[in-house]
């Protein structure tokens, strides 16, 4: 009887010293244990692809949808801040217009909500001459009832970018296909054909950044504002 007694209290010393070394901290986790935890993942911070604060190079840029600054694009490029690299040098592309007078239209709903902009429009009286933004060639001379009426596709002489001048009331004389163009040249006047409202006349312009092998027709929209007035895009 003796020796069962001391069995069982044995046992409740020992059991109550591991339990007092374990809370004191003397006894920690299984190696296992302790590996695991050493190799938990550490918490990754975001990367935002646009910072507001980027103006020069290409810091803080997507380089999965951006073109590098390179110096032999024709036009050169620019930074600007909280948008993509855009073709720097351009000219307001309608005549007496200057870039204060500029508004930012390239986020707003079109087609009741249905799409965006992409372009800006410049108003101006009808009959105002349109201009050359930049150099390049003249792609597509296209009209287009229930969009963007006398419209002219223009191509950088380094092929990545298209300037779309839309809702035009007349080309400019002699304009053709295939034609080179100088910054500054005629391409058209103010107008409204197309799907614009009559009683308001006005430049839809556009930007595509776009890959030497596409068509006029494709491209992805960058934002003129910013690079004809000097400005961060609308918020």
């Amino acid at each position: 009887m003796r020796t069962f007694l001391t069995v069982i209290v044995t046992a409740l010393l020992t059991s109550m010293g591991w339990f007092v070394a374990v809370k004191a901290g003397f006894v920690g986790p299984a190696p296992e244990t302790a590996q695991a935890e050493a190799a938990a993942p550490e918490t990754i911070e975001p990367n935002p692809i646009h910072d507001g604060e980027v103006s020069v190079a290409e810091a803080g840029l997507d380089r999965r949808d951006t073109l590098r600054l390179d110096p032999d694009a024709d036009p050169q490029t620019r930074a600007a801040n909280s948008i993509e690299i855009g073709p720097a040098g351009l000219a307001v592309p309608v005549a007496g217009v200057s870039p204060e007078a500029l508004v930012d239209t390239f986020t707003q709903a079109r087609a009741g909500g249905a799409r965006r902009h992409d372009a800006i429009d410049i108003m101006a009286p009808r009959g105002t001459p349109v201009i050359s933004a930049s150099a390049g060639v003249i792609e597509k001379l296209y009209f287009s009832e229930g969009g963007g009426g006398i419209s002219a596709y223009v191509r950088s002489n380094d092929k990545r970018w298209i300037y779309y001048y839309a809702h035009l009331d007349a080309y400019a004389d002699g304009l053709k296909e295939g034609q080179r163009i100088g910054i500054g040249d005629p391409i058209g006047t103010v107008g409204s054909t197309g799907n614009a409202a009559a009683d308001a006349p006005h430049l839809h312009f556009a930007i595509h950044r776009m890959e030497p092998e596409e068509g006029w027709w494709e491209g992805r929209p960058v934002n003129p504002y910013p690079l004809l007035a000097g400005s961060d895009a609308a918020g």
